[in-house]
């Protein structure tokens, strides 16, 4: 018997990330040496005093269910986290932790979206914001920042975008996949587009708030004016390396936080008890308890990006956050050989992965034809490895 899917599963695309991942896997379970820079994962394990945190929650059998949106702890600890880090004050009715910031994103979405209303994507963007649009029911309005923009939109871009049926704005800053900075002064900029519409409301998605190497970040909600429009999304995955812990929260207007509340109570009800003991650590710690990650990260940023930003076609700025490079390669493209079958970022990254065996992610996945995300989350042996491989990859395209 053949089940029927819905038409929400069959018209939903995978998400390529996890998809090169899975690849990544399946060669070198075949026995192949593939260095894999495409999952955006620290490679970092969890600090010691996060993993003492949770294993007290267990000897303390804090393993029934709590509050949906979370512990009284864990509230407590967002909230002084907001106010310390960010400067922003959050009653603790306005805060809700979920299953991994994903889930955050995609319950604001459903709470806010009706079928046929716009949201805003800057692109490149995170490879699945506009699957979570469309599985609200939205219409992903993608506005694309080149290269020579920094990958960053501006102010003049976001008001050409909103129309009446604009409902939200969702980005990220440090941005997953370019890892660029919005500065506060372009921050502001946007703010004053969006008082001419109040009907937006703006997620901002801080995740990489904590991996900033040139940077001071800069909440959108700090703004007068936003904080009563905003939703500022976090967690816990990136900067204290917890991606497995899956523990993501939201500090919202109370009947925004309310319905994700609603929603949530519905979908998984409260994140794992466990979890939220492990994150409660680290939310409490001093921020310069990660510094570790963020300068080895910083050595790695450098050592991949002298290795790339001289190949011929290649455009790499050096990105101020996060930790990947994007490179726009359509320069690159256009001078291969159309006769090797490699005209986009799709077509390169299968070919190098399955003749150099090095993982990448094409721009396609995140709104970006042409250009390709490199994770440096890996060791600089690793690094150092890949980029040679790289460079192998285009001189053989360019020069066969």
């Amino acid at each position: 018997m053949k089940i029927s899917l819905s038409h929400r599963v069959t018209s939903l695309e995978e998400s390529q990330t996890i998809a090169m991942a899975k690849k990544t896997r399946e060669l070198k379970d075949a026995g192949l040496d593939v260095i894999g820079l495409s999952l955006g994962e620290p490679d970092f394990p969890t600090p010691d005093f996060i993993k003492e945190a949770a294993k007290r929650a267990i000897d303390d059998d804090f393993s029934h269910y709590t509050a949906v949106p979370g512990d009284a702890g864990l509230i407590r600890a967002i909230q002084k986290k907001f106010e310390r880090d960010n400067g922003l004050r959050y009653a603790t009715n306005e805060i809700v932790a979920s299953t991994g910031a994903k889930q955050s994103i995609i319950n604001v979405l459903l709470s806010v979206v009706n079928p046929g209303d716009e949201v805003i994507l800057p692109a490149p963007y995170w490879v699945s914001y506009n699957a979570m649009v469309q599985m609200a029911d939205g219409v992903a309005v993608e506005v694309l920042a080149g290269v020579d923009q920094d990958f960053k939109i501006t102010a003049d871009q976001l008001e050409a975008a909103i129309t009446p049926k604009t409902r939200a704005i969702l980005f990220s800053s440090p941005c997953n996949p370019t890892g660029a900075v919005y500065t506060e002064s372009e921050l502001r900029a946007w703010a004053t587009v969006l008082e001419k519409h109040p009907q937006i409301v703006v997620i901002a998605d801080e995740i990489y708030e904590h991996i900033q190497f040139d940077t001071t970040h800069f909440s959108f909600a700090k703004i007068p004016g936003m904080f009563e429009r905003t939703v500022t999304v976090n967690g816990v995955s990136k900067g204290f390396a917890m991606t497995g812990w899956r523990l993501g929260y939201i500090g919202a207007p109370a009947s925004l936080a309310g319905a994700c509340n609603k929603l949530q109570g519905q979908f998984t009800s409260a994140p794992s008890s466990i979890s939220q003991k492990a994150a409660q650590a680290a939310l409490e710690a001093d921020p310069s308890t990660i510094a570790y990650m963020v300068d080895a990260f910083k050595k790695r940023r450098s050592a991949v990006y002298d290795r790339l930003k001289n190949l011929q076609g290649w455009s790499t700025p050096l990105p101020p956050g996060a930790f990947y490079l994007f490179s726009d390669i359509t320069e690159f493209l256009q001078t291969i050989d159309p006769a090797k079958g490699i005209v986009s970022s799709a077509d390169f990254c299968m070919y190098l992965l399955n003749d150099h065996h090095v993982a990448l992610v094409p721009g396609e996945a995140f709104g970006a034809p042409g250009c390709i995300r490199i994770s440096y989350a890996a060791s600089l042996e690793d690094l150092n490895e890949a980029c040679t491989r790289i460079e192998k990859a285009v001189h053989s395209l360019l020069n066969k």
